[in-house]
């Protein structure tokens, strides 16, 4: 027995060392059912829009003894949309070269229905058709993803890397636009006697680059260790702006001629942008239980490309972002330790002011500098009180501080009632691990914060956006923004792990959060609720076979309301489970089924603040997707292979935003926008697997 284990030791470690091999694999796949029956499935994995892909996969490693360079190449998914290309060259400890190519599709689920013309193109033109009339059309979006990069080490303590990234993004992106019009609300409108609105489909026209670049230099020994760089983001849309034409041909008449006027203008598309950053990061070990670490950072991003044409010009944005991070743990003894951590980070807005923003009078405004300050701290303690039983505690800190609007600019206080300069959090958690027995080891946490501030302001532009006392803003109509009104959270977590068998083991969870909004008046965000259930399964039916289930359940609530209109109770229901079994028929036979089912219910449920009856309130959307997954493996000989993957999945969908009585939904112009509700599609799939030296 000792010399077999010294041979097996041996040819291991041989493989180690010199691992030098490929693997190359190759076959043909299809899939049943229509391309509307695979919209859902098919978005981003390549089986959107082809009957039959390629199924391509190559991964090669080789070493050279005598200088001792690694090589290693690797390709996915070579015959779909979806391919994977990596590259690296290395000598350890000496340098690295590395390169990546990576596509990626993301095909539209939703079923297209339009006359428009130039679809895709920075002026499509509208015209009226009558309902499902029209050609479907393709919205897809295309990532081509490239990254290079080099790392040398100048002595065995530092090193410098570098690399670059290019996406670029091509294609058409499903987007819209719409509008009401009235002369009670914009001066545009001067001349309509009644409110008129309409929504038209208008396609985003897709074909930017983004460009990423990263230089780092890293020292380290063996109590110290420091990282400073540089990373830039470069952001290039080629397309400006796209304005829809023939709006006036489909919203005749005087009053609505007003309203094609408005959405006839040309619509800005993202413009140019880019960002900057230079950075520091490090840590010191004092002793082996003492340890630091921190990190500083600075960023500089701004946007001053033109908006086309447009007499606005360019925003002329700038924001600066200093961040500052510092951590301290303490291994007081054996039994005891301590994290301590607090993180500062400062948003300053020099954006320029411009006259971007107009009343019903015709007043023209600027926009709103969006400056903040933000501080976070988190103390913990962490204590061992046997061998069988750990716990912590952990304080936490939070305080943002947001900059007011200038007198130059508007906030309509028809949507907002007040708005809030500054709101701290302290929150605190229990957390306690035990080990039952040998076989059952269990875990519970309990958490507690409360948020609360001052310093609440009018959005009266007319007095300054005047600080006003907290009993004035109970008179106030409107909504209270969420992320500003007192809040309590409470978290709690239970979870265990079981090995009932040396065969068997179970582990399950529980988790419980609730938040309650307590704002000057019932207007907003009330509470939410979630709580899940989670259990998973392993079974070693022997040495080769083995069974896995899972089971998952939650549950999502939010209550809110208008200051004068409705109240929504809002609730989503999850669940799902799976069971899965692999194993061997025999030495050459490999074989493994899974199956599972998920389900989501989204339950919208409205009343009225003057008690009115609610008509026609919405139904519920679900969502239900079953799988059937199947695939064997069968070996020739030691070097070769065949798999087979047989593919079955039905998807029903029911969501009344898209089709409601089997109407779909329809633009002015009569594009509709749908999806088919009951999918169902087969992929198989065989490849033969050749591994070689």
């Amino acid at each position: 027995m000792a010399a077999f284990g010294t041979a097996y030791a041996d040819e291991g470690l041989d493989k180690l060392i010199k691992p030098d091999g490929a693997t190359f694999s190759a076959g043909v796949a299809g899939v049943m059912g229509s391309v509307k029956d695979r919209s859902l499935v098919g978005q981003y994995n390549g089986w959107g829009s082809k009957d039959n892909v390629g199924l391509i996969d190559i991964e090669a490693v080789s070493r050279e003894d005598a200088t001792g360079t690694w090589t290693a190449v690797e390709g996915r998914n070579l015959g779909l949309d979806t391919r994977e290309m990596r590259f690296s060259r290395d000598v350890q400890g000496q340098w690295k070269v590395y390169g990546e190519y990576n596509e990626l599709v993301r095909h539209e689920p939703l079923t297209v229905n339009t006359g428009m013309q130039n679809v895709g193109t920075t002026t499509p033109t509208v015209s009226l058709i009558a309902l499902g009339a029209g050609s479907d059309v393709n919205l897809d979006l295309k990532r081509k993803d490239l990254t290079l990069g080099v790392v040398k080490w100048l002595s065995p303590n530092l090193t410098i890397e570098a690399n670059v990234k290019s996406e670029d993004k091509t294609g058409t992106r499903l987007s819209g636009i719409g509008g009401y019009c009235s002369n009670a609300i914009s001066p545009i409108c001067t001349g309509a006697t009644s409110t008129v609105a309409a929504m038209f489909l208008l396609p985003e026209p897709v074909n930017s680059i983004t460009q990423q670049i990263e230089g780092e230099i890293h020292y380290f020994d063996d109590k110290f260790s420091l990282t400073g760089g540089y990373y830039g983001s470069y952001y290039k849309n080629s397309n400006s702006t796209v304005a829809l034409g023939g709006i006036g041909s489909v919203l005749a008449g005087t009053t609505q001629a007003l309203l094609a006027a408005n959405l006839g203008q040309p619509l800005v598309l993202p413009p140019d942008n880019q960002a900057h950053q230079l950075y520091l990061s490090g840590a010191y070990a004092f002793d082996p239980g003492t340890r630091a670490n921190f990190k500083l950072a600075f960023t500089h991003a701004t946007q001053d490309e033109s908006f086309g044409s447009l007499a606005a010009g360019n925003l002329g944005g700038a924001v600066d972002t200093t961040l500052a991070q510092l951590g301290l743990t303490k291994r007081q003894s054996r039994d005891l330790t301590f994290n301590l951590n607090g993180r500062y980070e400062e948003i300053t807005d020099r954006t320029r002011l411009g006259s971007y923003v107009v009343d019903s009078s015709g007043t023209l405004y600027t926009n709103t500098p969006n400056g903040s300050m933000r501080m976070n701290g988190k103390a913990e303690a962490l204590y061992q009180f046997s061998a069988d039983t750990r716990g912590a505690i952990a304080v936490d800190f939070a305080s943002v501080n947001r900059e007011r609007p200038v007198s130059t600019t508007f906030v309509p206080s028809s949507s907002l009632a007040a708005m809030r300069e500054r709101t701290n959090e302290v929150g605190a958690r229990v957390e306690l691990r035990r080990s039952m027995s040998d076989t059952l080891n269990g875990a519970i946490s309990l958490g507690h914060s409360d948020r609360d501030g001052y310093r609440w302001y009018s959005l009266n532009q007319a007095t300054g956006y005047a600080v006003m006392t907290y009993a004035a803003t109970s008179s106030l109509a409107g909504t209270f923004p969420m992320n500003m009104v007192d809040r309590s959270r409470d978290n709690f977590k239970l979870s265990a792990d079981w090995t009932p068998a040396e065969a068997l083991s179970i582990q399950a969870s529980v988790d419980q959060g609730r938040d309650h909004f307590k704002g000057p008046t019932t207007a907003g965000l009330n509470d939410t609720d979630a709580i899940a259930f989670n259990v998973d399964a392993a079974y070693k039916l022997s040495d080769q076979w083995g069974l896995t289930a899972y089971a998952s359940s939650g549950k999502h609530t939010l209550a809110m309301r208008q200051a004068i209109g409705y109240i929504a109770n809002l609730t989503s229901n999850s669940s799902g489970y799976g069971l899965g079994v692999t194993g061997k028929v025999n030495s050459n036979l490999e074989f493994g089924a899974s199956y599972s089912y998920q389900e989501d219910i989204n339950s919208s449920r409205f009343t009225m603040t003057t008690g009115a009856a609610v008509i026609n309130p919405p139904p519920d959307e679900t969502y239900r997707i079953t799988a059937l997954k199947l695939y064997g493996k069968y070996a020739l000989d030691k070097a070769t292979l065949v798999q087979v993957d047989l593919i079955q999945q039905q998807t029903t969908l029911e969501d009344w935003n898209w089709s409601s009585g089997g109407v779909p939904f329809a633009y002015e112009d009569k594009s509709t926008v749908s999806i088919q509700p009951v999918q169902q599609v087969t992929y198989l799939g065989v490849k033969y697997v050749f591994r070689f030296k």
